[in-house]
């Protein structure tokens, strides 16, 4: 089936006004989570949405929280997100990141003791429209081996990066330390299939294209074997150095994965180059990619294309959405 995107923003705008979130927020994660669906992004838009209502009613994520700086030092700020709904304070803090950065040439915001940020392209996106490079990140409970381990010990932490152009149609790279995030297991799951490529081992250590299994034992398969291992640990690093929060270990030991640390950096090229330069070289680079072709003649894409062609059609045909999911959306409002 298929939902037009203001019923569905609309849907979840009433679901969490009855949940007693202010208007403002209301107005703000109802956008967020339905852009997320709109840009085929279902495993961290209408798929989630229950369950981050289900944290907002268990106060897993406290409706009432808003993050505040706990220290800054120029263009560097530090927040605590006092476990609050992760995707607001996530969202404000990349905001104030692209501020920091049209007074600065950069921002960045350490965020820390938030919640699930749902998908962080959203993020990376914000900065793109404020004109600037966008680097963000967020950590995670344990939920992926170390290289050569069994039991997960180190997060799939997510890493994004964004630039700008004039036109709209902003790279965005968003990705996982696992070959596959969670979100996206447990879609292929749902509609019974197999993974297209191995994203994990199973109880025996063979290389799986089974969801439920990887899902199940949590041998989920890093980037790049041991490169995307160690990059993961590093990310962990970074990111609790700097906003004093939770690493991964420490979230670990806390309920229901919250907690998180997340790190917003903007980047304002303006004040090195025009804007016109930096359009001509995102074109240069773009555009030879797009002359790239595949075996069958095939034009191959560069990270954030099929973003923006996902979202022109969903937007002329409504947004894919499980029967299953809807009706526990619908749910929600009883």
């Amino acid at each position: 089936m298929r939902i037009a995107y203001d019923e569905m923003r609309q849907t979840f705008f009433r679901i969490l006004e009855k949940r007693g979130l202010s208007g403002d927020d209301c107005t703000l994660l109802s956008k967020i989570v339905a852009d997320n669906s709109l840009d085929g992004v279902y495993t961290h838009g209408v798929n989630r949405f229950p369950r981050l209502v289900s944290n907002i009613e268990d106060g897993i994520a406290d409706r009432n929280a808003k993050a505040e700086t706990v220290s800054s030092f120029g263009a560097l700020e530090c927040w605590n997100g006092h476990f609050g709904i992760g995707p607001l304070n996530a969202y404000r803090a990349m905001e104030r990141a692209c501020a920091l950065a049209r007074a600065n040439g950069i921002g960045l915001v350490a965020l820390g003791w938030n919640n699930h940020w749902l998908r962080g392209s959203t993020y990376g996106l914000l900065a793109a429209e404020n004109g600037c490079i966008g680097i963000c990140w967020s950590n995670t409970k344990p939920n992926m081996p170390l290289w050569g381990g069994s039991k997960p010990a180190i997060g799939n932490n997510p890493l994004i990066i964004s630039a700008p152009r004039g036109n709209g149609a902003h790279f965005v790279f968003d990705a996982a330390m696992s070959q596959y995030s969670y979100g996206k297991l447990e879609e292929y799951r749902l509609k019974g299939q197999q993974l297209p490529y191995p994203g994990g081992f199973d109880d025996e250590g063979n290389l799986t294209r089974d969801p439920a299994v990887i899902e199940k034992n949590g041998r989920i398969l890093p980037i790049g074997f041991w490169k995307g291992s160690g990059l993961s640990v590093a990310l962990d690093l970074l990111a609790t150095m700097l906003s004093a929060g939770a690493s991964v270990e420490e979230v670990g030991r806390l309920e229901n994965e919250r907690g998180l640390t997340q790190i917003m950096i903007a980047v304002d090229p303006s004040g090195l180059h025009s804007r016109q330069m930096t359009d001509d070289i995102a074109q240069s680079i773009l555009g030879g990619i797009l002359r790239e072709k595949d075996e069958n003649g095939r034009a191959l894409r560069y990270p954030g294309l099929r973003l923006f062609e996902t979202r022109k059609e969903n937007l002329e045909k409504g947004i894919p959405v499980i029967d299953s999911v809807w009706s526990r959306v619908l749910s929600l409002l009883d």
